[in-house]
């Protein structure tokens, strides 16, 4: 076995919201995910990263956080935390905690107390007197979540900063006091029994300076090179790894990590700062086309070229295709028409990659977005915004909405779909967000026993990879002659070979292996002599 038990274990992200509701208050909470447990053992996942469940307004659900060493009421209480490990320890199993520290809720005590210049809390956080005799912003940073990046308090006289919404403060983490009570809430949760943190945001967290920004793009925000990834940022990981991280048996890190590049993600899993970062350059081989409000189709090609660049440049990656930002996997990387053969190859792909392996709820049965954007029953403070943004702009309404489907991240965050009833087996009441329109014919009541299933198709894979080390942690080498859009690829530990296949095209493309071995697992049954199928997949031991 390995030193870490992150490398050659997978890890499950739970949404508490959307998983299972015990209670019928529409909502989901920890004695549902405790319900539950059994469930993901038979899965075959040990670790599960629970997003936030700490004390929230819900202007983000969750992630603006106004007290971080309590449960929020709606999923229950410390004692239902402190059952959730005991009952995890039984199954072997890990907790994860998101840790949100870029910003805090508006509702914090903290911020409420900062807003008097003469508290100790005024420093906390980010206040900067404005241009134009203080009627206008600091500077020209713009949010994560459209429009300016500050927000005018009358109290004191001066603008905060938050990068998200303005319900969502950011700290400064210039200040001590800051890195000591986020030392204390670290030590807090561990002492609790959990394994590890995954870090929301993380190499945003220290600003080098408050100039203005240079111009806009696509995939850098206004004033990011005042923020993004800064010397100020490693400086702190680099503390807690040596004052809390290492102190630790054995944990996990995992930092998002916006706008990285190769060379800042080797910086950041050094050794010495954290073990993993979520990249996002994958997430974008779906890219924008004339517009910012037009799409270009999947290019498979370019998706597999930038996995095979972070597979060759980093050692141990976090990988994932889904998580409660993104859109459903199968919609983004796959197809409808081929929604189990697609499911199934995308699963292949995410489990026989080298590194850590996150499966996001749901992702097991192939659950989809929503048919389309409905104006009616958004949640997300994301399209919300966008919105106001947009409307003045003279364009289609279809093309509009669109747009703000691709943000809309109430795709990921639909009920988990248990069975086939009318809220998806979820909740015996109308849930906070609606389930999808699919939940009839897509659950895990029906594929539970259908041998042919994506659950099936995870569930015996995550077996097989418990078995055979290198499908976990053996090396991989990439075949140069494989066609456009076909991954091909070899797991190796000692005297254990593998090879691994994955056609993530929508037609046939004719690929001649060579490799003479057994064919453990496969994505189609029928398969062809000299090609591979739409979305073909197949993990063969050679």
């Amino acid at each position: 076995m390995s030193e870490k038990f992150y490398k050659d274990h997978v890890v499950y992200q739970i949404y508490p919201r959307s998983f299972c509701d015990s209670n019928s208050d529409g909502i989901g909470d920890l004695q549902g995910i405790i319900s539950k447990l059994d469930y993901l053992k038979d899965l075959g996942v040990d670790i599960l990263w629970l997003s936030p469940i700490y004390p929230s307004p819900n202007f983000d659900y969750g992630y603006d956080i106004s007290d971080y060493m309590d449960i929020n009421p709606e999923y229950g209480t410390m004692k239902d935390f402190d059952q959730l490990i005991e009952q995890a320890n039984k199954r072997e199993m890990k907790i994860v905690m998101d840790l949100v520290v870029n910003h805090t809720s508006s509702e914090h005590r903290w911020f409420k107390e900062s807003q008097n210049k003469g508290s100790p809390y005024h420093d906390y956080y980010i206040y900067k007197k404005g241009k134009k005799n203080n009627k206008k912003p600091p500077n020209n940073w713009t949010s994560n979540f459209m429009g300016e990046a500050w927000t005018y308090v009358d109290k004191c006289d001066e603008w905060y900063l938050h990068l998200f919404a303005p319900e969502q403060v950011d700290l400064n983490w210039k200040n001590e006091a800051v890195y000591q009570e986020v030392k204390k809430i670290l030590e807090f949760w561990y002492s609790k029994g959990v394994y590890g943190f995954r870090c929301d945001v993380i190499n945003q967290i220290y600003k080098t300076s408050l100039e203005d920004g240079k111009g806009n793009s696509l995939n850098r925000l206004k004033g990011g090179e005042h923020y993004i990834s800064q010397e100020g940022c490693h400086k702190i990981l680099n503390r807690f790894h040596n004052e809390v991280f290492s102190k630790q048996k054995d944990t996990m890190v995992v930092g998002e990590t916006v706008s990285i590049t190769i060379d800042q993600a080797k910086r950041f899993t050094s050794g010495d700062e954290i073990d993993m970062v979520f990249s996002f350059e994958h997430e974008d081989a779906p890219t924008y086309k004339l517009l910012p409000l037009v799409f270009k189709r999947f290019n498979p090609e370019r998706f597999k070229q930038i996995m095979i660049k972070w597979q060759k440049n980093i050692d141990w990656n976090a990988n994932y295709f889904e998580n409660h930002d993104q859109l459903r996997s199968i919609d983004h990387y796959g197809s409808r028409k081929y929604h189990k053969e697609s499911g199934k190859a995308l699963g292949m792909l995410l489990l026989t990659l080298r590194g850590t392996p996150f499966i996001f709820q749901g992702e097991e049965i192939g659950q989809l977005d929503y048919d389309e954007y409905d104006e009616k029953n958004v949640k997300d403070i994301v399209p919300i915004n966008i919105k106001k943004i947009i409307s003045k702009i003279p364009l289609p309404k279809k093309m509009k909405n669109n747009f703000l489907f691709h943000y809309d991240r109430d795709n990921a965050r639909a009920p988990f779909q248990w069975d086939k009833s009318i809220y998806a087996g979820f909740s015996s009441v109308e849930p906070w967000n609606k389930v999808t329109e699919t939940s009839a014919h897509i659950n895990y009541e029906l594929q539970k026993n259908d041998p042919d299933s994506i659950f099936n198709f995870y569930r015996d894979l995550l077996a097989y990879r418990k078995k055979n080390k290198a499908l976990s942690i053996g090396s991989i080498e990439f075949d140069p002659k494989a066609p456009k859009g076909v991954f091909a690829y070899y797991r190796t530990l000692n005297k254990d070979k593998f090879k691994v296949i994955i056609n993530l095209n929508k037609k046939e493309v004719k690929y001649i292996n060579l490799d003479i071995g057994e064919e453990i697992l496969k994505s189609r049954s029928d398969m062809k002599v000299g090609y591979l199928l739409p979305y073909e997949a197949v993990l063969i031991k050679l």
